[in-house]
């Protein structure tokens, strides 16, 4: 892909959402490391719904590590890994409290520094508390830029070196939240929806869909070819089609391992029952 489609990518992008913000739920950096932390393997709704519930009773490093982590966890409970994350939390809280005066750092050492933190969530609250041109490489932006050829790689550390290199400078700022947004609602994991894609022309994408597909998919019939598996060799893209369900990508990938499993023929139920009874026989 050349300097010149890449920018009419973004131009396209930008002129249909000029202004794009996160879509969790935060009021200061804190606020934001804090909802980050706790939408790994998780959705931004799952996120925003314990957080309009505990930020209005703690809020701060401060508070957060006066809550401690039992009383954190009745607050997230509803979130994977709930216990992981709030232990995190109430570390990385004490932390700030100890070593920043209770604020969040501005570099991405310090940030990945914190318990709970690691590259892309730095990236992220870098990029939209601080207003740094950084990329936070999930699986929406490593499907995005791969399918796309934007700025394709193995690892999402590869795209987040690939977006570094290609990003035009006017549209480095917001590139992260565009390419998010687009890959969670329109070049998603199973089924992009290509037919209504600002950018369809651009893309280098071979297997587009159509707008009959498409139609299909949503209703749930047969007959839609399936997306070409991407193959994601380390890092923390997800597989696309846990991706698909959960709207969000966080954990690692194995080596090798591809996205999007391809079809096995399945034994017959009542074989598999006999076969269990005469194993326990």
């Amino acid at each position: 892909m050349n300097a010149a489609k890449r920018a009419e990518i973004f131009a396209r992008l930008a002129q249909a959402n000029p202004a794009p913000k996160s879509e969790l739920e935060f009021s200061t950096p804190y606020e934001l490391l804090v909802a980050v932390i706790l939408s790994a393997q998780a959705t931004d709704k799952s996120v925003n719904l314990a957080t309009r519930k505990l930020f209005p009773v703690a809020n701060t490093p401060q508070a957060i590590a006066a809550l401690g982590i039992e009383r954190l966890e009745e607050y997230i409970r509803t979130i994977g890994l709930f216990h992981t994350k709030a232990k995190n939390v109430v570390e990385m809280s004490r932390l700030l409290v100890e070593k920043f005066g209770g604020e969040v750092p501005r570099t991405r050492d310090a940030l990945e520094a914190l318990p709970g933190v690691g590259r892309k969530t730095a990236n992220v609250v870098l990029n939209t508390a601080f207003g740094q041109e950084t990329f936070a490489v999930d699986t929406h932006i490593f499907r995005v830029c791969n399918r796309t050829k934007l700025a394709p790689g193995n690892t999402p550390r590869d795209v987040e070196a690939g977006l570094e290199k290609f990003v035009p400078p006017p549209y480095r700022l917001h590139a992260h939240h565009w390419l998010i947004l687009h890959g969670r609602y329109t070049c998603i994991a199973r089924k992009p929806a290509c037919p209504r894609c600002v950018i369809r022309d651009l893309c280098e994408y071979r297997d587009k869909t159509s707008a009959e597909e498409t139609a299909r998919a949503r209703a749930g019939q047969p007959g839609a070819k399936r997306g070409a598996p991407v193959v994601a060799k380390e890092g923390n893209a997800r597989p696309l089609a846990a991706a698909a369900k959960t709207g969000g990508a966080r954990a690692p990938v194995a080596a090798g391992t591809r996205t999007e499993a391809p079809a096995v023929a399945r034994t017959p139920r009542a074989t598999r029952r006999r076969t269990k009874l005469l194993r326990r026989g």
